[in-house]
């Protein structure tokens, strides 16, 4: 009972931030390994702090916060605006959502001089077309681009009104103090699209009556077409238009029979929330997060510390639980580079908003400084060389971060025959390899697993030169 007291007393007297409402905070982050991080920062409505890890050789996982003008002009009205944007199939789509979607709410912003629902389905609707334009341009030469997409989760802050949006499975939670005992609650502010939830399922099931594997349950996963866990998105054009499900697209992600509507919407979840006084702050993350840590337990950490960190905290909490369930230790994970990282947990992003009810139910008419803060990931000068598709030429990269291409790998497997122990074929033009190399290693267990896209002819010789599954 003491301890829910002295919750609802620091949530009363946070120290006014109001020396910092005119001035640009430090939009920098800091690299910690494959963690990035800022751990405090300013924004029109109170402080903030993101933290993203990244898993995936390259980061699919994109943010911002955006505060000050929410518009063209510097007219106003004035707010915050946050996004958390999941890629998955590459970082093409994530990265467009992050460059595009609040240019086109401040445009239609000022279109319409005011925040609203419409105008944040408008933008969301701007950036698929423009997604869609960039795919049709380079299907010609990057057919696999039509299968890259991303979740789209969007908050704004302005006039004392929240707005939430969303597609996919990222998540918004708001922590709200019970007056009367002091707790602080998890509220759930988002709608998720994964066909996980039965709900989602009986939605696909009714816009597709005559299609009975609209969902399959694959791997003990439930699947869209078996493909995908998402049913909204930006991008996956592939299931959205027929005509971008075909050659050269790889078999995986074709379809037996023609779609004649889409499968995947774009059309997002859009609710709209009254900030009240004893509503603290709002934890926006990637699924990355979730799948580790529960709603309440989050809002706990959050609660529990001081506001510096508080994005980097709950990042460590969910890789501490990671470690947990592979029953290894938290230092070892984070000896595991990108990459490998993946077989372990995905790329997380999380941004903790903080409300200060001074600020959240000032006039949206106030001005107030810009600032632009993006989450960033680890990438080498050879990752922006190479697109991560390319159908003439796939990649194999090692542990030490080097890259080699697939006639080098074909040349290493023929030379070095002993140095393979074990080439196994998945399927679908994907097969694992087991190598240890001796001379290449370095560290106590050079042994070295991953999966690979190659062509199948190229799979065929080396299975054919090393027979040794």
């Amino acid at each position: 009972m003491l301890s829910g007291l002295m919750n609802f007393l620091r949530a009363c007297f946070r120290p006014r931030p109001d020396r910092y409402i005119h001035t640009n905070s430090d939009t920098g982050g800091r690299q910690d390994g494959l963690l990035w991080y800022k751990d405090h920062g300013q924004h029109v409505n109170g402080e903030f702090s993101m933290a993203v890890v990244q898993a995936n050789n390259l980061l699919e996982d994109q943010s911002q916060l955006e505060s000050g003008s929410l518009s063209l002009n510097d007219s106003g009205p004035y707010g915050t605006f946050v996004g958390v944007y999941d890629g998955h199939g590459g970082p093409e789509t994530s990265r467009y959502v992050n460059d595009h979607l609040f240019q086109h709410l401040k445009r239609f912003t000022l279109e319409q001089q005011s925040m609203s629902v419409e105008v944040i389905r408008k933008a969301f609707q701007a950036t698929e077309e423009g997604f869609l334009s960039l795919v049709t341009k380079q299907w010609p030469m990057k057919p696999q681009i039509a299968a890259v997409g991303s979740c789209c989760l969007a908050g704004v802050i302005c006039n004392g009104t929240l707005y939430i949006a969303s597609l996919g499975d990222s998540r918004a939670v708001l922590g709200r103090v019970v007056k009367a005992t002091g707790e602080v609650l998890s509220i759930q502010l988002s709608a998720e699209h994964n066909a996980c939830i039965e709900s989602v399922r009986q939605e696909l099931q009714a816009l597709h009556p005559d299609d009975p594997h609209i969902v399959v349950l694959k791997h003990n996963v439930w699947r869209v077409k078996g493909l995908i866990q998402v049913s909204r998105s930006i991008g996956d054009v592939y299931l959205k238009k027929a005509e971008f499900n075909r050659e050269p697209l790889y078999a995986k992600f074709r379809l037996r029979e023609p779609f004649k509507k889409p499968i995947l919407s774009s059309e997002p979840s859009i609710s709209v929330h009254q900030l009240q006084p004893h509503d603290q702050f709002i934890i926006f993350a990637s699924d990355g997060l979730w799948e580790h840590l529960s709603n309440q337990e989050a809002v706990d950490i959050v609660q529990n510390h001081p506001r510096n960190g508080s994005a980097k905290r709950l990042v460590k909490a969910a890789l501490q639980e990671a470690a947990k369930k592979r029953e290894m230790r938290y230092s070892d994970l984070k000896k595991i580079d990108r990459g490998v990282r993946r077989h372990f947990h995905d790329d997380i992003t999380v941004i903790v908003v903080f409300l200060d009810s001074n600020f959240v139910s000032r006039a949206s008419s106030v001005k107030c400084s810009n600032i632009s803060v993006r989450g960033a990931g680890v990438a080498s000068e050879r990752d922006k060389e190479e697109p991560p598709f390319n159908s003439l030429m796939h990649t194999v990269t090692f542990n030490w971060n080097s890259y080699l291409n697939l006639a080098y790998v074909r040349k290493t497997l023929e030379l070095e025959k002993s140095n393979v122990s074990a080439v196994v074929n998945l399927g679908s033009g994907r097969f694992l390899y087991r190598v240890f190399m001796e001379t290449l290693c370095t560290g106590s267990s050079p042994i070295w697993e991953a999966n690979h896209k190659i062509n199948n002819r190229a799979g065929d010789l080396i299975l054919r030169k090393n027979a040794l599954i």
